[in-house]
């Protein structure tokens, strides 16, 4: 706020020139208290200028110095003049209320809030704060109550209304108005001065007389019908009765003690009473003779101001036939409002023959004074309708309400006054003693038009106070001085200008402030004051360490109301101040709340277009230039906040202010009040504004990211950098891109939520600007480079799943540049596939390999011999659903991993692109799913053949181990099944699905043969070692050579030695070569369904072969050789190949039964024939037998 204290103020021009302007309207009285320098220092300053005979610099140096002073003493004078209107409107407020629109937006407290702010205001009221703004304020305040009391503030405002009533007459009769945009509006001007003046002393007439005091209800005044004791006056004015002035006193009688009480023993009890003439009686406790004290207070209420107060003291009668106690004696006073308040002893008037002869009591009466009693006190009167005797009287001057005042005189013991005077019209002054009335020493009078009423009191000091609150109490314009002060003011006699030689009476006892108060408020310019207050009201408010958006705090609004209703600053005036001092600080980079400036705007605007929105109906010229003025720079302020509107509303702060901008731009685009702006004409400006933003935006996000070099050597730099940096950098600059669109989606479009269209515009052209430096860079890149893919998926993910965006302008550029690339890419990546298939497979060493998902994404794709190029390494993806499941399995091989891993890779780079074009993007999924049906079939092709030689090369005895190699081969076909389903399936229309569904049909037709292709060769692999131990048996035929040989020699040898069993080797060498394959198979073929079925052709097959054996010599008997060796067999294949999960059916198939049935039947005739029988071999299920 002002500091009346401070002499540092603005160089500005202009503001020196209002200021100077201020001055000259108020009469020149800050000239006149600068007392020019005397004649003899004149002449002395002369001497020394010719004798010193200075340069013309140094000339002007102490000319501007002197300046310089003289500005800051004015500028100095105008504060403290300011801060006396200010501190009147806060002390003696009368006009404006509370407002409740701008409390609203004040912060909202919870409890522990509203206690620091408590304990904070507490602090500063106690001066714990020691802030010098507070401690000035408080000062000036201060000083003013010490210079101004409540009374004298009342008859201030009273006397700016009539002053203002005159300049309104007086501009009326000399015809000096403003000029107004039609001249019918300066009859209006003054009713409208004479309207406002009248409002204003309604409202204090509505006002309580004392603030603070007891209540005090305003009584209705009526005309008496008794007029004998009035002062007669115009037949239109109101009078006052004597019920009208009827006041209301509180004493309090405290009683202490009664000193010199000999009469009564000292055992014996005595007792005071105290009474108010006219009203109850009151009665102190009881206390012994020998100490009578109390300390008792009684408190009474009465109408009188001259009351008659009765104290008695009593004993108790100790008679038998006493009826009443015994009075000792009584005091008899009549307390007035001005009497001591201290306790004193009063002689007490006892019965005759007492012999208490110097008897008092110590007591205190207290006797209030009421609020609207204003004075009081013993006067001598003559008047010529009133007090028409010179006499002394007691005196008291009512305030009935704030314009009414009325002279009482009393009689004791009456509520009611005798006579009274109402003080309206009347001018009171000091006068000369009277030497022909006796009684009285220093007079006044109070004069009126065909009436004079003289006054008398006893000292100089009562006469001072009497004049003073009648002074107050008329109203009147000349304010009274004492004979004595004139005289020293002015001791030759001259002429004395009674309108400023008050001003220095008690100089230094009132510091000064005297020349400020007793100013005539209505020679200011309060326009002028008022722009200045308002100003640096704000100032200080936007220097707090709240931030308040420009808004007011209630309290300063309140004395911003309660200054312009009092000194009639006009409200379209307080506006356009308010909005200039708006603007100013929201160009200079404040935040400034948008509804303020709507809300004063649109004030103006209806006041300008003859809405009367204040009441006012006239127009000045000043006024409307100023508001097409405003008008204009608002309107440029709106249009660059919204072109900044991601520097002036960041993130949406303040809440609701963007779109209160744009609705505030649609109301100064209106040409008035009544007639709607085109949407379409609001729409332009908002599309220019966001054209601009576009540029704005992109500018200050290149230099955040340093893309756009400012000097010609960081260009030249940026030209020079190699591709790799651009492509970073562009790529940098994409994602702040991505961000900047995704705040103003979150937080901005809301406000534009009338015109989505124009933030997609704005989108779009802030696009275009990047896309100059994005073609830049990639042109830069070399021929066949990929490293540009994540700058499209970056950018089209983004762009994607925006409405408005998507396939708009530059996503179809970006779309354009990169169809080139997407296609030269996949035709590279089919080449070396195709290439790695043919030679990978050629130099294939089919060596399972082991948890390639491990490896295999971060491994840069093979060189191909026949491409000029190396192809870069394909895009980092996550590892492919597919591939979690073989984690802890043996794999296919390096081909075939390689092979499944680039097309899961490529389709999953292709579909991570996330094509916004849905033709194109259903041609490249429909070509990559043809590419992998092509690979996948190349792959299993070759991978058969190559089944088929690696077979072809394995003998056939029971040595024979299933190597790896096959069982990779094996996966690798299984896998392509697996892959088919993922890689080879297309989802498209109808007509297309069932044709993809044909070719479709045929790969996994392919792999299926292919599998049972296979699994029938190694099947027959293994059942030919089989048929070789079958072929191994047939030697022991019965009629052959070989067998009689075999049977002689082995008769012939067991009678010498122990000789083995023959045919037991063979059997268990064969078992062996089943388990070992079978657990060889387990372990290394992953799919558990081609196993099994390997399994049950294997075990069907094996079946086949030995009851075809069997059915060859189904006449004759096996040696027995033969049937222990195809015992052990049969025995030990069913129950290895039951436990490798072959089913019951299978297992206990036709054939097998056959097989079972003739070896039983063979065990049985052996058993019979021979006496050694099998050897515990037997075809009967037993758990015994050796492994």
């Amino acid at each position: 706020m002002l500091d009346p204290s401070s002499s540092e103020e603005e160089s500005d021009e202009l503001l020196e020139e209002e200021r100077r302007d201020v001055l000259v309207a108020a009469g020149g009285s800050s000239q006149r208290s600068l007392p020019p320098p005397s004649r003899d220092s004149r002449g002395r300053e002369a001497g020394a200028a010719r004798a010193a005979s200075p340069s013309p610099s140094v000339l002007s140096e102490g000319r501007e110095e002197q300046e310089r002073l003289q500005r800051e003493e004015r500028e100095k004078r105008l504060r403290l003049q300011l801060y006396v209107f200010i501190a009147r409107c806060i002390a003696h407020p009368f006009n404006a209320k509370q407002p409740t629109d701008m409390a609203r937006r004040q912060q909202k407290l919870n409890k522990q809030q509203l206690q620091i702010l408590k304990e904070r205001f507490q602090a500063f009221l106690n001066g714990e704060t020691q802030i010098v703004a507070d401690e000035a304020f408080c000062n000036a305040v201060r000083s003013y109550y010490e210079l101004d009391n409540g009374d004298e503030q009342a008859a201030q405002i009273r006397r700016e209304l009539d002053g203002r009533l005159q300049l309104a007459e007086q501009m009326a009769r000399e015809r000096k108005f403003p000029k107004f945009v039609t001249r019918e509006m300066e009859n209006t001007y003054i009713e409208e001065l004479r309207s406002s003046v009248n409002l204003l002393m309604a409202n204090l007439e509505s006002l309580p007389v004392s603030k603070g005091g007891p209540e005090f209800k305003l009584q209705k005044l009526k005309r008496s019908q008794n007029s004998a004791f009035l002062d007669i006056g115009d037949e239109n004015e109101v009078q006052l009765s004597k019920s009208d002035v009827v006041l209301s006193f509180t004493l309090e009688i405290v009683i202490m003690e009664v000193q010199g009480l000999k009469s009564v023993a000292p055992n014996r009890i005595v007792y005071c009473t105290m009474e108010v003439e006219g009203g109850e009686k009151l009665q102190t406790d009881q206390a012994e003779a020998s100490r009578p004290q109390w300390g008792t207070q009684g408190d009474f209420t009465t109408t009188h101001p001259r009351p008659v107060v009765k104290v008695k003291l009593f004993t108790e009668s100790t008679g038998v036939l006493a009826l009443e106690d015994k009075e000792l004696g009584r005091v008899v006073l009549y307390p007035t409002s001005n009497s001591p308040k201290s306790p004193d002893l009063h002689k007490m008037i006892v019965p005759k023959n007492s012999q208490d002869s110097d008897l008092k009591i110590k007591l205190a009466v207290r006797m209030d004074k009421p609020p609207h009693m204003k004075h009081c006190g013993y006067l001598y009167a003559l008047g010529q309708k009133v007090w028409k005797r010179w006499k002394k009287r007691y005196f008291v001057l009512v305030q009935v309400s704030q314009y009414t005042f009325a002279m009482c005189s009393y009689r004791e013991k009456k509520s009611e006054p005798q006579e009274l005077m109402q003080l309206e019209g009347y001018t009171v002054d000091y006068t000369a003693p009277h030497t022909g009335l006796q009684g009285g020493r220093m007079f006044f009078n109070a004069v009126k038009e065909g009436d004079t009423v003289i006054f008398a009191s006893d000292d100089e000091q009562d006469r001072i106070l009497w004049v003073q609150a009648m002074y107050r109490a008329t109203g009147q314009s000349y304010k009274p001085i004492p004979a004595s002060q004139a005289q020293k003011m002015n001791p030759k006699g001259g002429n004395v200008n009674t309108e400023i030689s008050p001003l220095y009476a008690d100089r230094g006892q009132k510091h000064g402030m005297d020349e400020f108060i007793s100013a005539n408020p209505c020679k200011f310019d309060h326009a002028s004051l008022f722009r200045l207050l308002q100003r640096q009201t704000l100032d200080h408010r936007l220097n707090d360490s709240y931030s308040c958006l420009g808004w007011f705090s209630p309290g300063q609004v309140f004395v911003l109301d309660e200054y312009c209703a009092r000194y009639g600053v006009r409200g379209c005036h307080r506006h356009l101040c308010y909005l200039s001092e708006l603007i100013e600080h929201s160009e200079n980079g404040s935040v400034i709340d948008p509804t303020l400036l709507h809300y004063s705007f649109a004030f103006c605007a209806s006041h300008v277009h003859g809405n009367r929105p204040d009441g006012i109906g006239t127009v000045s010229v000043e006024e409307k230039e100023r508001f097409e003025e405003i008008k204009d720079r608002l309107s440029s302020l709106l249009e660059n906040q919204i072109s900044h509107f991601r520097y002036c509303f960041p993130f949406g702060r303040p809440e609701g202010a963007l779109k209160a901008t744009l609705s505030l731009l649609e109301r100064v685009l209106m040409k008035d009040i009544a007639t709607p702006i085109p949407a379409e004409e609001v729409k332009k400006v908002v599309r220019k504004c966001l054209e601009k933003a576009a540029l704005i935006n992109y500018t200050r996000l290149t230099e955040y990211a340093k893309i756009e070099a400012t000097a010609e050597k960081d260009t030249e730099t940026m030209n020079q950098a190699t591709p790799a940096r651009k492509l970073e950098e562009v790529l940098h600059l994409a994602e702040l891109c991505i961000e900047v669109l995704q705040q103003n989606e979150e937080h901005h479009s809301e406000a534009f939520a009338w015109w989505p269209e124009l933030l997609a515009e704005h989108a779009e052209k802030f696009l275009s600007l990047y896309s100059v430096d994005m073609d830049s860079a990639l042109e830069a890149q070399p021929q066949d480079s990929w490293d540009s893919f994540p700058l499209f998926q970056l950018l089209n993910n983004a762009l994607r799943n925006d409405t408005f965006l998507c396939n708009g302008k530059f996503h179809k550029h970006l779309q354009e540049i990169f169809v080139p690339m997407v296609i030269r890419y996949i035709d590279l990546m089919e080449s070396s596939i195709a290439q790695s298939i043919h030679r990978g497979l050629e130099q294939e060493s089919w060596q399972p390999v082991k948890s390639i998902t491990n490896s295999l994404p971060n491994v840069a794709l093979p060189k191909v011999p026949s491409l000029p190029l190396n192809l870069p390494q394909i895009p980092s993806f996550t590892t492919p659903t597919w591939m979690t499941s073989l984690y802890d399995f043996t794999n296919g091989s390096a081909t075939s991993e390689d092979l499944f891993w680039k097309l899961d890779a490529l389709q999953m780079f292709v579909f991570d692109l996330h094509w916004p074009e849905p033709e194109f993007a259903s041609h490249l999924e429909q070509r990559l799913k043809l590419m992998a049906t092509d690979m996948i079939e190349a792959c299993v092709k070759r991978t058969r053949i190559a089944f088929e030689l690696k077979l072809q090369k394995m003998n056939k005895t029971t040595d024979l181990r299933i190597p790896s190699s096959l069982c990779t081969m094996f996966n690798v076909l299984v896998d392509a099944k697996k892959q088919t389903a993922k890689l080879c399936i297309l989802d498209g229309g109808q007509e297309f699905a069932s044709q993809w569904q044909q070719y479709h049909s045929k790969i996994d037709d392919l792999v299926e043969e292919s599998v049972k292709e296979i699994i029938s060769l190694l099947v027959s692999k293994v059942v030919s070692v089989l048929e070789g131990v079958l072929s191994k048996l047939s030697r022991y035929d019965e009629g052959t050579f070989f067998s009689s040989l075999v049977s002689f020699t082995v008769k012939a040898a067991a009678k010498y030695v122990d000789v083995p069993k023959p045919g037991m080797d063979l059997a268990d060498t064969y078992i062996m070569f089943v388990r070992q394959n079978q657990d060889i198979l387990r372990e290394k073929v992953n799919e558990e369904m081609y196993i099994e079925k390997l399994f049950d052709q294997w075990y069907s097959n094996s079946m086949k072969v030995i009851c075809m054996w069997l059915a060859d010599r189904l006449d004759v008997q096996l040696h027995i050789y033969q049937l222990k060796t195809l015992i052990k067999i049969v025995k030990k294949t069913y129950r290895d190949f039951r436990l490798q999960g072959v089913l019951e059916g299978t297992l206990n198939s036709k054939t097998y039964d056959t097989v079972h049935s003739r070896l039983t039947v063979e065990e049985a005739t052996v058993s019979v024939t021979d006496g050694g029988g099998l050897q515990g071999i037997t075809m009967k299920d037993s758990d015994e037998e050796e492994g």
